[in-house]
């Protein structure tokens, strides 16, 4: 079937209408997919400016505010002693018990002490015949001192006489420091603790011949009432801690468990170290324990929080209130009709989830706690009023990295 010329004719008249129906029918769906697409937008804008938009908010309050610095810290033995034998011997016995507590002065090992009783004996012996030797040479002194007075004898003879005794006399003094030294010997065989504390291993057994020579010892002492903590701070907060050193008031040390949830001691600033370590910036500081309970053990690992001070009748903000622009810190502060407004404002402190303020806020006005995201300078908002605390009193939260406030 051919088409004939009037056809074509038809045709070529009808595709620029087609065309132009085409383009109109596609035009109408593009306006209107765009015109659905903006709606979810119109919408959001207009809940956001309508009275419906819920926040959360907090009173802004006075109170004393505690400045914490945390750190890491090691749990570290007052003192640590090895206790060797002075003298050498065969070990006869072994009075402790692994991991006792002993006082200063308590009877740790017997030394065979035999050996030692016949030197004590030697030395004695030695005296007590230099003594004899002496008193017959000062009598025979006090006879040529007569004779010598009804020169009977030549001066020289007394002389020699006298210088005897003194010779007589200088060997006493070396028998009575062997006599002294035998009797020290002799109470070595005695090991004592020098300190009182914890014992730990046994570290040689009875029948064994010990030297004082031995690096190794018997047993270690670690002194655990009172017990010190070794931590670092950052040199920044160096000047605060010496300040309140200063005045002499005793600075309060927690020491908590690795999750910072349980608080396993309470102590004080003891004292710093001398010098920063430039390769970390941070000082080194001795808190120290009574460890009554004995909650901190010799290289436990702790996390220790120091009160550097308090600041009385603070200006109080809850953290998650304070947002941070081009122009520095600022809140959102809520009027009587619940429409917010945004407060330049100065930060003092930090103490874990309450920031000090210095200036831009007065204490009984509210701020935005959540919800500060979608905020617009005087917008109509709802105040969430939740049942589970005070809606006007900023939540209270443990304490974490504190310092000042940038």
């Amino acid at each position: 079937m051919s088409v004939t010329s009037k056809q074509k004719v038809w045709l070529l008249t009808l595709r620029p209408w087609l065309i132009s129906a085409v383009v109109l029918v596609a035009l109408v769906l593009v306006v209107q997919q765009l015109a659905k697409s903006n709606t979810p937008a119109r919408e959001g804008k207009k809940a956001a400016q309508g009275s419906e938009f819920l926040v959360s908010a907090a009173s802004v309050v006075r109170r004393d505010l505690p400045v914490y610095f945390n750190g890491l810290g090691t749990v570290t033995a007052y003192n640590t002693v090895t206790v060797r034998s002075r003298v050498d011997g065969e070990l006869l016995k072994v009075l402790f018990a692994e991991g006792q507590e002993v006082k200063a002065g308590d009877l740790l090992a017997l030394i065979d002490p035999r050996s030692f009783r016949v030197a004590l004996e030697q030395a004695e012996g030695a005296q007590q015949r230099d003594q004899a030797q002496l008193k017959n040479a000062q009598i025979d002194l006090e006879r040529y001192r007569g004779l010598f007075a009804q020169d009977s004898i030549a001066k020289q003879t007394l002389d020699t006489q006298a210088a005897l005794v003194n010779q007589y006399q200088g060997t006493l003094k070396a028998n009575q420091a062997a006599v002294n030294q035998a009797k020290l010997n002799l109470q070595f065989t005695e090991v004592r603790a020098p300190i009182s504390g914890r014992l730990g291993l046994r570290k040689v057994d009875v029948g064994n011949f010990i030297s004082a020579a031995d690096t190794t010892g018997l047993v270690v002492i670690t002194q655990v009432q009172p017990i010190a903590v070794l931590f670092s701070l950052p040199e920044q907060q160096l000047p605060l801690i010496r300040q309140q050193l200063n005045t002499g008031k005793p600075l309060p040390v927690q020491a908590l468990d690795r999750n910072q949830s349980q608080s396993l001691a309470a102590g004080e600033l003891a004292t710093l170290d001398n010098q920063i370590d430039i390769t970390t910036g941070t000082l080194k500081l001795k808190a120290r324990f009574t460890n009554s309970d004995n909650a901190l053990f010799p290289n436990q690992f702790v996390n220790v929080r120091l009160l550097a001070q308090t600041l009385p009748d603070a200006l109080v903000v809850p953290a998650n209130a304070v947002q941070r622009g081009t122009q520095g810190s600022f809140v959102y502060v809520l009027d009587n009709s619940d429409r917010v407004h945004l407060r330049n404002i100065s930060l003092g402190a930090v103490s874990g989830e309450q920031l000090q303020v210095l200036s831009g806020l007065q204490a009984g006005e509210r701020v935005v706690t959540e919800g500060v995201d979608r905020l617009r300078e005087d917008m109509q908002v709802k105040v969430a009023l939740p049942a589970a605390f005070d809606p006007v009193a900023p939540q209270a939260a443990p304490a974490a990295n504190s310092g000042a406030a940038p």
